[in-house]
């Protein structure tokens, strides 16, 4: 018997033999019937029985007992009446909506045919890395996984296309397979990712504030593997040898190798040289101001940035004025009859009328003030006040000290840019603004509409849809074919997504209707763990379900009775959902059900073999411990940016 299989077996009978001890069987009430059915869930799917419907079927078998318990004649209509009603409130959802669209927008890009450029272009600009091949992949896996979100199509084509390169470069096979899948499974976690829409419906939190709190986590993690890789190759360079000189050749245009020869080898005096008089060149003065766009581009990128965030940072703050008094007794201004209609409080009594019924009278010339007092501004009729103090015109805020200092730091950084650039840099420029920025754009627009409250997900994956449309047309390979193929894809892996959406709502209502939600909350408040506990405690679990489940199968079944217990310990469901979605990349990286491997097995050289791959993620499978750890102990990393943009 094959090990992976021994160890799934394994597995399963710890779970059955876990279920038969601890079962009270001479005193069983209906919550240890939800138990039971959980863990009678995770063997029918280890079995390999499809999640969803496995989830259906459970849940309604054990819905109709709990049913049939209470009143027998009713317990067929009540359980049919539960599938409905939970299916139908879930496909009601329209958060969902973004899943096909999102997904849709990953097919379209992967079928552009931009991997390959992109993976050469970053190869290039970082020949002079150590490891450059493995950070180059890193790097590609990452974007190439914001832009789909897909693990199976990012891990496939990178296993095609990247690893025959590394092994004939002589890296070691387990490195490479470990850069490959952890590179891959970066989408589940990086904005847009399907897992993030999954825990956000599932746990009721703000699709927009995930997105926003696992950027810097999404980076933090690819920062780690290239940490990793780069002083790996330092240390034991064997195992990533450097390229040879043959292999860092890029060719270039015949003018770019005139003006590089007769002129300068700096791109920008070059070409102010040539633009200034005659040098008997064969370069047309269009081709010379077209480079000069080029590699200033980053300058006007500059600009633009820096201006925009100079607008934002300084915009004046406006104050609403003390003098602006507002009057609670004109019933005849329709402004503030609605306003206090609408606060259910009692129009006040009218003044005249009242001081003329009891003898009273207003004093000389207060008819003519109660006129100047000013009214609700923008009620018709009213009159502006004449005697209040003018309103100054808001001042414009200072400018805080870390916009100049980053403004220094970026300028900096545009200045030796400037200084270091070559023809043989800007060839490589104009790689990477072929390959790494359309879809830098497509990501930005997508990611930017939601994150700045501009459009809803589902606005933004249609935004994304039309983005990948563009780019498959830009790059000539939009036809009938490749949106069939992108349409079948899609509706196949959102139905999947749909069902299993199904399938958990009928089984947590179950779950819940056997009263098995209550049960575990009072097992873990009875622990009396603080927080931190039982935050590691959480994480520790599914960390150790990713092993023999899949990420769907985990977020499905167990947030829901995760993310109830989070208020009693003041835990907020935001940073457990981060935690969650980083502790999740094991589910691809742990055999035995790690897909990843199996994805890159598929198309890897017949030499390479299951346990090579499997030993190669397990360095990457520590790092993402080591993430875990450094976003629990410093949450700002994930609550920082949805803080300061939502609060």
């Amino acid at each position: 018997m094959r090990k992976e299989l021994l160890f799934g077996f394994g597995i399963m009978a710890l779970v059955v033999l876990a279920t038969i001890i601890f079962m009270p069987w001479g005193r069983i009430e209906s919550g240890h019937m939800g138990l039971l059915m959980l863990s009678l869930v995770v063997v029918a799917i280890m079995l390999g029985f499809p999640t969803a419907f496995t989830l259906m079927g459970m849940g309604m078998i054990f819905t109709f007992i709990s049913y049939n318990f209470q009143n027998p004649a009713l317990a067929l209509d009540n359980t049919l009446a539960l599938m409905v009603q939970r299916a139908y409130a879930v496909m009601s959802n329209d958060v969902l909506i973004s899943i096909p669209l999102f997904v849709f927008m990953g097919y379209l890009v992967e079928r552009a045919n931009l991997i390959e450029k992109l993976f050469r272009s970053l190869h290039l600009a970082l020949v002079r890395v150590p490891g450059s091949l493995a950070v180059a992949t890193i790097f590609t896996c990452a974007i190439f996984a914001t832009a789909t979100g897909i693990v199976g199509a990012v891990v496939t084509l990178m296993g095609l296309l990247a690893l025959p390169a590394m092994l004939k470069a002589g890296y070691d096979t387990r490195i490479s397979a470990g850069c490959i899948t952890a590179g891959g499974c970066l989408g589940i976690l990086i904005p847009p990712s399907v897992l993030l829409i999954v825990y956000g419906a599932t746990a009721g939190v703000s699709v927009v504030q995930l997105y926003a709190g696992a950027f810097f986590p999404g980076i933090m993690l690819a920062g780690l593997y290239v940490l990793y890789v780069v002083i790996l190759a330092k240390l034991k360079p064997h195992l990533m040898p450097p390229l040879s000189e043959s292999e860092r050749v890029v060719p270039l245009p015949m003018s770019y190798k005139e003006l590089g020869e007769k002129i300068s080898k700096n791109v920008i005096p070059a070409i102010l040289i040539a633009l200034k008089g005659s040098r008997n060149l064969q370069v047309s003065t269009r081709e010379l101001l077209q480079s000069l766009l080029i590699a200033l581009l980053p300058v006007f990128v500059f600009m633009l940035f820096t201006g925009s965030i100079y607008q934002l940072v300084t915009k004046p703050i406006e104050e609403v004025s003390s003098s602006e008094i507002v009057p609670m007794g004109d019933a005849g201004d329709g402004q503030a009859t609605l306003e206090m209609a609408s606060t259910g409080l009692d129009e006040p009594p009218n003044t005249e009328k009242e001081s003329s019924g009891s003898g009273l009278s207003l004093p000389p010339g207060a008819e003519d003030e109660k006129k100047q007092i000013p009214a609700v501004l923008g009620v018709p009729g009213a009159e502006k006040p004449t005697t209040n103090t003018p309103i100054e015109p808001a001042q414009a805020t200072p400018a805080p000290t870390w916009f100049w200092i980053m403004t220094g730091i970026l300028g900096s950084l545009v200045g030796i840019y400037l200084a270091l650039l070559t023809w043989v840099r800007l060839e490589i420029f104009k790689m990477l603004l072929g390959s790494f920025f359309p879809l830098a754009v497509l990501i930005l627009f997508v990611l930017g509409s939601i994150v700045f409250g501009l459009a809803t997900p589902t606005e933004a994956a249609a935004i994304g849809g039309i983005g990948g449309f563009i780019l498959a047309a830009a790059y000539k390979q939009l036809n009938m074919t490749v949106v069939k193929d992108s349409v079948f894809l899609t509706a196949k892996t959102s139905a999947m997504v749909c069902w299993l959406f199904v399938g958990s709502s009928i089984f947590s209502a179950a779950f819940a209707l056997l009263g098995g939600q209550d049960l575990v909350e009072k097992w873990v408040l009875s622990l009396g763990l603080s927080p931190v506990q039982f935050m590691i405690l959480a994480q520790v679990i599914i960390f150790l379900l990713g092993w023999p489940l899949e990420w769907t199968e985990i977020i499905v079944i167990f947030m829901p009775i995760f993310v109830p217990l989070l208020d009693d310990f003041g835990i907020n469901p935001l940073f457990f959902g981060l935690l969650v979605a980083l502790n999740l990349q094991t589910a691809f990286l742990s055999p035995p059900v790690a897909m990843s491997a199996f994805y890159l097995k598929g198309v890897a050289p017949p030499h390479v073999t299951l346990n090579q791959i499997f030993m190669g993620m397990m360095p990457f499978m520590g790092i993402q411990v080591i993430a875990l750890i450094l976003l629990y102990t410093f949450p700002e990393i994930g609550l920082w940016l949805p803080s300061v943009l939502y609060k």
